[in-house]
């Protein structure tokens, strides 16, 4: 497989989301106002509750079975260490540049997450059916390459809308406009003081200090009595650990943590894994494979809407936002630099060790997982918050429109390292 013949297949997926975005710009325009804020917002719901999930199942419980859990284990391993590493470099990033608070998080989830839906779909397929592909016979590298990439894009969709998610969600808690009403409030407050000294109104506690301490004393002998019983009272065990885990799902807040993507995933898992229900909807002969049917169609429809709505922040973004240029030469070299090199030492060392199996293309995919631009969906998770979704089209356009030469150079270089 030629030096052009890479080219042309890692720049396809990429010159296809940037005429998508181009298309989602145009719309977003006031001559045509097709895809202005509001529409952008109903559109985005409907990719957050429906075509996400949906893609993320139909493609899980096809891929998903006992035996491939077994063959693939290192994949979902592999996949955490890219979002470990991408969050430690990115942390890295945040202590250098010194984003404002609401981007933080977007700076951890675009080092962290990559995109594994489109690109792999895209780009598997493409090296398959090239001559001299190291990777054996076209129709059996596709199965298996549609399999490996299946996986890691429902993979990816868990750690993403559970781990990226919830800390955009936490960075974008603080934005600029709630920094803003917590002053106004600060400054409200201090101004009821002063109005409440200038009438002469006394803010002195109605109790002093050493008559509180002898109300506490007595409140305490008071109280004694009651102390003895205590050992014979106690609360059971059971009573204790439902008010622990109330208290725990209060922090936690599992319905933030439970995404309709991660729900999803976790359908998707149920589905491919139990094989009564597999049999019953997986399949052309299955009795209800209208159900995976319609879940695929609702799931093709996740990308490009997606890549619509970042096209259209991306106008919002270039009349008014100017990401500091720190911000994407960290991100980019992350990606692209240091993400792919250590990469390399993660599956090296793997193969090494003898976790993963002697298959190039299953290496191959494993590489790739670290060397791809950002995850799509952090513009979805920007767009929900409603902080930094401007900023994040101006990081995924040029992410993406670098992704061409830098993809096309690591897969090349990724295809003679497993050959």
């Amino acid at each position: 497989m030629g030096l052009l013949d890479l080219l042309v297949a890692a720049s396809m997926p990429v010159i296809q989301i940037l005429l998508i975005t181009a298309l989602g710009l145009v719309l977003a325009l006031d001559r045509f106002a097709i895809l202005g804020e509001d529409a952008r917002k109903h559109l985005n719901n409907i990719v957050f509750y429906i075509c996400n999930p949906s893609l993320i199942s139909s493609n899980l419980s096809k891929t998903i079975t006992y035996e491939s859990m077994k063959r693939l284990w290192f994949m979902p391993l592999n996949i955490f260490i890219t979002f470990i590493v991408g969050s430690i470099l990115a942390w890295i990033v945040n202590q250098i540049t010194r984003p404002p608070k609401h981007l933080r998080g977007l700076v951890i989830g675009c080092c962290a997450a990559g995109n594994m839906g489109n690109m792999l779909l895209i780009i598997v397929p493409a090296v398959c059916k090239e001559k001299g592909s190291p990777f054996g016979a076209p129709d059996i590298c596709h199965t298996y390459g549609m399999g490996y990439a299946s996986l890691s894009m429902a993979v990816c969709a868990v750690f993403l809308w559970s781990y990226v998610y919830n800390i955009v969600r936490i960075s974008s808690s603080k934005s600029p406009e709630e920094v803003e009403e917590v002053n106004n409030s600060s400054i409200s407050k201090s101004v009821r003081e002063s109005s409440i000294a200038a009438l002469g109104v006394s803010t002195e506690p109605l109790l002093q200090r050493h008559d509180l301490a002898l109300s506490e004393h007595q409140s305490e002998q008071l109280a004694l009595p009651s102390n003895r019983f205590d050992d014979k009272s106690q609360v059971p065990l059971w009573t204790k650990s439902r008010q622990y885990m109330g208290v725990l799902s209060k922090k936690m807040n599992l319905k933030k943590l439970l995404a309709p993507s991660t729900c999803g995933a976790i359908a998707g898992f149920v589905v491919g894994l139990i094989p009564q229900i597999r049999n019953s909807i997986i399949g052309d002969a299955a009795p209800l494979h209208v159900i995976q049917d319609t879940a695929l169609i609702l799931g093709d429809g996740a990308v490009p809407l997606l890549t619509l709505i970042m096209g259209g922040n991306l106008l919002k973004g270039l009349r008014v936002t100017v990401v500091p240029k720190s911000i994407l030469a960290g991100i980019i070299v992350v990606k692209y630099i240091a993400m792919p090199v250590i990469g390399i030492g993660v599956v090296k060392g793997a193969s090494w060790l003898g976790l993963v199996h002697d298959d190039p293309l299953y290496k191959f995919m494993l590489l790739l997982h670290f060397a791809l631009p950002p995850a799509m969906n952090i513009a979805t998770i920007t767009q929900l918050f409603g902080a930094g979704e401007s900023e994040c089209s101006v990081i995924m356009l040029w992410s993406y429109a670098l992704a061409s030469a830098a993809l096309t150079l690591w897969t090349a270089f990724f295809m003679w390292l497993v050959s």
